[in-house]
C-alpha cells in the first residue's frame, strides 16, 4: 500500500534559462567572474556574444557544442570554493531581477498541489543549486564538472543537455517514486524535447517556431512568460522567497487546472506514446 502511494507522487520539472529566468545563468555571472579575476575581458565579450545568440535563438546544435567546449576549457583550474562564493554573493544582484513571475506562480501552484519541483539545467550545479534553493525547488538536475583538489579539471562528469535531461529525470523518478505520467515539464528549447516527452504534461515556454510546431504535433501546452520580476525588493526583511511564492499558490493552482484540462482536450496523441523513442 505504501508503495502504491509513493507511485502516485508527481513532480514538475523546470528548465532554468529562458524558462524560470529571462536570461542565461552562465552569462549572468560573467561580470562577477571577471571582477573576481577568473576570466578576462575578452572572455566576457565572448560570453556576451554567446548569450546574444542564445537569447535570439540563433545558436544551433554545433554552436551550442562549441560553447560547451569553450566553457569547459574556460573553467579549467578555477577554485570551486571561489566560484560558489561569487555566486552566493551576487545571486540577488544578477539573477533576482530576471525571474519570471509566471514561473514563480507555477512553482507555488505545483507545491500547493503536493508536487515536488525540480530545476533541470545544462548550467553547472554550482550556479544552478543556489538559484533553485532561492526559488524553493526540491531537487536539481544540472551539469557536473569534474573536480580535483578543489579545482575544476575541465572535464565533465555529467552534461545535463538534450536526452541526458530525460534520462536524469527518469532516474530521479525511479529513485523517488514519481509517476511521470502525472508529472509536468516546462522548457523554451527544442533541445529539451526529450524532457517534455518523458512526462505526461509537457509545456513549451516562449517557444520559437520549431518548438511551437513540435508542441502542436505532440499536444503540449504553449505558455508565454513575459513578466520578469525583482524578487528581493518585494520581500520584507522577515519574508523569504518561499513565503512570497506561497502567496500565489491558490491562483496558480487554478491556472494549472485550467491549462491541464485545455491540454488534455487538444492533445493529438497520448502524452506517453513517445517514451519508447527515448530508448
Amino acid at each position: 500500500m505504501t508503495h502504491d502511494t509513493e507511485r502516485r507522487r508527481s513532480a514538475a520539472f523546470f528548465d532554468l534559462d529562458k524558462t524560470i529566468i529571462a536570461t542565461s545563468s552562465a552569462a549572468a555571472f560573467s561580470r562577477p567572474f571577471y571582477a573576481g579575476g577568473l576570466i578576462s575581458r575578452g572572455a566576457v565579450l565572448r560570453s556576451a556574444y554567446a548569450h546574444f545568440l542564445y537569447m535570439v535563438g540563433s545558436a544551433d546544435a554545433d554552436q551550442t557544442e562549441r560553447m560547451r567546449a569553450h566553457l569547459s576549457s574556460l573553467v579549467t583550474g578555477w577554485p570551486v570554493e571561489q566560484v560558489s562564493s561569487i555566486v552566493a554573493e551576487t545571486l540577488h544582484q544578477y539573477i533576482d531581477p530576471y525571474v519570471y513571475s509566471e514561473a514563480v506562480a507555477l512553482i507555488a501552484g505545483h507545491h500547493a498541489a503536493g508536487r515536488d519541483v525540480v530545476v533541470v539545467s545544462a548550467s553547472g550545479s554550482e550556479l544552478v543549486e543556489p538559484i533553485a534553493a532561492v526559488l524553493g525547488a526540491d531537487h536539481v538536475i544540472a551539469t557536473r564538472m569534474e573536480v580535483s583538489e578543489g579545482r575544476y579539471t575541465g572535464l565533465i562528469d555529467f552534461y545535463a543537455y538534450g536526452e541526458n535531461k530525460a534520462l536524469a529525470i527518469t532516474e530521479l523518478a525511479e529513485r523517488l517514486g514519481y509517476d511521470l505520467a502525472e508529472s509536468y515539464a516546462y522548457s523554451d528549447s527544442i533541445t529539451d524535447a526529450p524532457m517534455l516527452e518523458v512526462v505526461g504534461h509537457g509545456f513549451a515556454v516562449n517557444p520559437d517556431r520549431t518548438l511551437r510546431r513540435l508542441a502542436a504535433e505532440r499536444g503540449w501546452g504553449v505558455l508565454t512568460f513575459n513578466r520578469p520580476i525583482a524578487l528581493r525588493p518585494r520581500l520584507t526583511p522577515r519574508m523569504t522567497v518561499l513565503t512570497a511564492v506561497a502567496v500565489a499558490a491558490a491562483a496558480a493552482a487554478t491556472v494549472l487546472v485550467w491549462r491541464s484540462a485545455r491540454t488534455a482536450v487538444h492533445a493529438a496523441s497520448p502524452p506517453l506514446s513517445n517514451r519508447a523513442e527515448l530508448g
